[in-house]
């Protein structure tokens, strides 16, 4: 059964079809995927074909990836789950966006804190890392302000509009 979850102001559920054209809304716009290694969407399909990859995922136990909801507002604002998810091993990387109309606005805080409450207490994860291109400043500052500690640098270990990038990788542990 998928875990829904709750805080304060947003709801983190199972996404269906039915928000296929939303997760469309936020991988079509450049803004949200100009550090995410992969590029825009140009058709509805590849958002409905993610929904599908995030839900044999879960099947899998090789992620869960949540959509975001404001409590007041139907729709989804964006997503965020676990990627990598390794039960063997305790640990999985974290990966989320959110659209531009929602930033700055502490959702993505509050959504990260839940699912990385959420990992270490009901998963069983120890180890919960992410991978963040090195110019993604609202992310990397993101990461060190709930806790996660910079490991290192990959070099050029992402590809974005043809062109290599630079990754850091944090961590945050359970018992540390």
């Amino acid at each position: 059964m998928f875990p829904n979850l709750e805080t304060e102001r947003l709801i983190l559920r199972e996404l269906t079809q039915e928000d296929a054209e939303s997760v469309f809304n936020c991988f079509s716009n450049e803004e949200v995927t100009r550090y995410y290694g992969l590029e825009p969407f140009k058709e509805i399909q590849q958002a409905e074909n993610l929904v599908i990859l995030f839900s044999n995922n879960f099947t899998g136990k090789r992620g869960v990836r949540w959509g975001i909801e404001r409590k007041e507002t139907k729709g989804i604002i964006g997503t965020i789950g676990f990627n990598l998810w390794s039960p063997n091993h305790r640990r999985a990387e974290i990966g989320y966006e959110i659209h531009p109309d929602y930033w700055r606005k502490g959702y993505t805080q509050e959504a990260v804190t839940e699912i990385v409450s959420y990992g270490f207490e009901h998963m069983g994860l120890t180890r919960i890392g992410a991978v963040v291109f090195t110019e993604n400043e609202a992310s990397n500052k993101l990461l060190t302000k709930i806790g996660f500690q910079q490991e290192g640098i990959l070099r050029d270990y992402m590809y974005q509009n043809g062109l290599a990038h630079d990754t850091f990788v944090y961590s945050i542990l359970k018992n540390r």
